[in-house]
């Protein structure tokens, strides 16, 4: 897949992933915000796209607290299932 129609592809399932806002596009780096339901809690979710190994890195990371429960892993499998399911 080209870089670029990658890239369009994650957009599209950020999108649509509730309470994700993206917050910063450039080149092949995006940050996004995501609000968790209850507290409004903001975690971090960075992408940088590796055009040279044809991957994407993820960081999502809680921006306060101790533990996340694991709701940071969940969030990054599920928009992996997504990008992968998106035509």
């Amino acid at each position: 897949m080209h870089p670029d129609e990658a890239l369009a592809r994650l957009k599209q399932v950020l999108q649509k992933e509730p309470r994700m806002t993206i917050v910063t596009e450039e080149g092949s780096y995006l940050h996004a915000e995501a609000r968790s339901f209850l507290f409004r809690f903001v975690d971090d979710v960075e992408f940088m796209m590796d055009t040279d190994r044809r991957v994407i890195h993820v960081r999502s990371a809680s921006r306060t607290g101790y533990s996340d429960l694991g709701v940071n892993r969940r969030r990054v499998e599920r928009l992996r299932r997504a990008f992968n399911d998106t035509q």
